[in-house]
């Protein structure tokens, strides 16, 4: 019956855009077949079941190395990755925490911070955009071996752990100098011999580095009413060091007191390190002339809109807020 109405109006059919002859011959033979015009039922694949077994199992691979990343942990329990992120999430109520590597506070440092947020705080009343008029500086080391990527690096747990993480006595490593201000990156300068071996860094070698090298970059810049910060190291205070920047130092033993252990006030610890060296270990170099290339092309990756925004950030980073606390981290992708 189906075949020859369609044969007798086929004209009238593609003039209304029928089914096509295969479709019309499936439903009929599935009409003789089953007598229903419904499609079968079709068997869907089982989803992954958060297992009372599997979920005991997360528990004790959990307490045993809270830090093992997901796609590990996935491996050696045979579990999905999906299936491992819920039964953590929704089965055990955990959280990844991630390390957040900051300096323990004395009971004397709140009020020096909460010191210094009012005083920058009364700068920012007097001249617009004061924190385009500071440059932060600080150094750091690149270890060859590697270093803690803080976004790949959790700790999955119902409270927010302390960690420890040990490294290697002597490592080989590149120390390395930086200005961070409005106006842009000045360096990376390292600190070495004449064989380009990493050295201490003590008084002499950091006057000379910003008399034969930081001075020299600001040539030209209008630096008249800018200030300059430094952590109070004592390789950073003598008094020849001082007297270089003319009253308007932000340092211990300086013209303002930079408050200690505070490494989360200054855009290098919490924005410019982890960006540099997120980068810089991309390509696994093997050797100290590598690392430093990797830096260097890591720090010419940082653009002008970035700093921007990096420096804005400073002035909500105030400790009057969290009343001389840590400030909570803040993370730029660039």
């Amino acid at each position: 019956v189906f075949n020859r109405n369609y044969k007798k109006n086929a004209r009238e059919v593609r003039e209304k855009k029928a089914p096509s002859r295969q479709f019309v011959n499936k439903f009929a033979k599935r009409v003789r077949e089953s007598g229903s015009l419904m499609d079968k039922a079709t068997r869907t694949r089982a989803r992954p079941v958060r297992s009372i077994e599997n979920i005991a199992a997360v528990a004790e691979s959990v307490k045993d190395n809270p830090s093992t990343s997901t796609r590990r942990r996935s491996q050696e329990l045979n579990i999905s990755r999906t299936t491992l992120q819920r039964i953590l999430t929704k089965d055990l109520g955990l959280t990844p925490y991630k390390i957040q590597l900051v300096q323990e506070l004395k009971p004397n440092d709140h009020p020096m911070r909460f010191q210094f947020a009012q005083w920058a705080e009364e700068r920012l009343m007097e001249v617009e955009h004061f924190y385009r008029k500071i440059i932060f500086s600080d150094e750091a080391h690149f270890h060859l071996g590697g270093y803690i990527n803080k976004q790949n690096c959790r700790i999955w747990g119902s409270e927010n752990p302390h960690v420890v993480m040990e490294k290697p006595m002597h490592p080989q490593r590149v120390t390395v100098w930086c200005g961070m201000w409005s106006g842009g990156i000045i360096g990376p300068f390292f600190f070495e011999n004449e064989a380009g071996a990493a050295v201490t860094v003590n008084g002499e070698r950091y006057r000379g580095m910003l008399e034969d090298f930081f001075f020299p970059q600001m040539e030209g810049e209008d630096i008249g009413d800018i200030w300059f910060q430094q952590d109070g190291a004592t390789c950073h205070t003598a008094n020849a060091t001082v007297e270089l920047f003319e009253n308007r130092i932000i340092s211990r033993r300086g013209d303002v007191n930079w408050p200690p252990r505070s490494c989360d006030l200054t855009p290098l610890d919490y924005f410019l390190w982890g960006a540099v060296k997120d980068k810089c270990y991309t390509n696994h170099p093997e050797t100290i002339g590598e690392l430093k290339h990797e830096i260097e092309v890591a720090f010419a990756a940082i653009e002008g809109h970035t700093i921007e925004k990096v420096m804005k950030n400073w002035v909500n980073r105030y400790c009057k807020a969290s009343r001389g606390s840590h400030m909570n981290e803040v993370v730029f992708h660039y």
